[in-house]
């Protein structure tokens, strides 16, 4: 008998948004032969659904998986799965405020992973913020084991509430390294020169504003690949650079084949995130052994063992990326640095046989 393991919070399968999918994704891709699996989606963002990916179930529900729908979306994905799972791994905390409730109902085996500070991003109103401190509360109060995906996170969550969390980062291995060919080359112009990358919601704790403002500054050509539209801080960073010539402010690319030729190919790759654990898009630019700057916060130098180069304001990342450009032998040591870590911590078979292991040890 295989037991059952239910994955909610996330978009659905298979994986195009962002870094729930591509852990759902892998787990189901390494363990779905060990567990009975099953995947809550989003009906909103799938055209066609099938019932399967790989061995893994799939259940649509009819709520979105973000904004303030991920709440509900999350709490009915929990009243669905806890009769018919042995585990429930919850990514995030959005839907935990009914965590109590969920107890009440259920002995099974329960594990919340909470991500960053969520609670603490500017795109949140104050009401938002306190909603989303005391769900995190409630996950650490009532799940059996909360992970946590960065050792600063770790060590917050035991300083905030006594509870040693199970450090488990992500893997970036699925990253793709494709060379660039003609049809790409006619597409887009900017890969036939040296250029600087990055790609991420665009979201002001990811210092978009910055990023864009030290690249207008100092004229060396930035790609940025992000959900421009989704807000007014994107609209308006779009509708004010637009024009700048170096700048090449692209709309998602969810495909990764379609990626791969842009990001694995840059000079240089930004990483503005301040308010996550280990980022996923921060693993996979080091797995592809990309040069890295990153915003200089706690996360980050952890994620990257303090080997990476960092910035702090507009004026410092401008200067950076311009000595960075102007020295090869630096960006090759600093890419060969990068993917270093990232055989060392951040290989998806690794990450499922941790999370393989917590849930045998709270199945026993």
């Amino acid at each position: 008998m295989q037991y059952r393991v239910a994955i909610i919070g996330t978009v659905g399968l298979p994986a195009q948004y962002g870094g729930w999918e591509s852990l759902s994704e892998q787990l189901v891709l390494n363990l779905d032969k060990t567990y009975d699996m099953t995947v809550y989606c989003s009906a909103f963002s799938y055209a066609e659904r099938p019932k399967k990916f790989g061995n893994a179930k799939l259940v649509y529900i009819k709520l979105k998986a973000n904004g303030f729908q991920s709440i509900p979306y999350d709490i009915v994905s929990m009243l669905r799965a806890y009769r018919e799972s042995d585990v429930m791994l919850i990514l995030g905390v959005s839907g935990c405020i009914a965590l109590p409730v969920i107890r009440l109902l259920t002995k099974k085996a329960i594990i919340v992973n909470i991500d960053g500070f969520e609670w603490k991003r500017a795109k949140w109103s104050p009401l938002i913020k306190k909603f989303l401190k005391f769900s995190e509360r409630l996950a650490v109060r009532f799940a059996d084991r909360i992970v946590t995906d960065n050792k600063v996170l770790r060590d917050y969550v035991l300083s905030e509430y006594g509870v040693d969390s199970t450090l488990i980062a992500y893997g970036g291995d699925q990253a793709l390294k494709i060379e660039v060919d003609e049809e790409a080359a006619a597409q887009f112009g900017f890969l036939n020169s040296p250029y600087a990358f990055s790609v991420c919601r665009i979201e002001p704790e990811n210092n978009i504003h910055l990023i864009l403002q030290a690249f207008s500054d100092n004229g060396i050509p930035l790609v940025l690949v992000g959900n421009w539209k989704q807000s007014e801080y994107g609209s308006e960073l779009q509708r004010r650079y637009s024009a700048v010539k170096n700048l090449f402010l692209l709309d998602p690319i969810y495909d990764p084949a379609k990626l791969a030729p842009l990001r694995s190919n840059c000079t240089l790759y930004v990483h503005g995130h301040s308010a996550g654990g280990t980022n996923p898009s921060l693993v996979e630019a080091m797995w592809l052994g990309l040069p890295i700057i990153a915003f200089d916060v706690s996360f980050n130098r952890a994620s990257t063992e303090d080997k990476a180069e960092y910035f702090s304001s507009a004026s410092h990342l401008e200067s950076s990326v311009q000595a960075l450009f102007q020295d090869e032998e630096k960006r090759r040591s600093l890419g060969n640095e990068m993917h270093a870590v990232a055989k060392s911590r951040y290989r998806w078979q690794g990450i499922a046989s941790q999370y393989d292991e917590l849930f045998q040890s709270l199945i026993k």
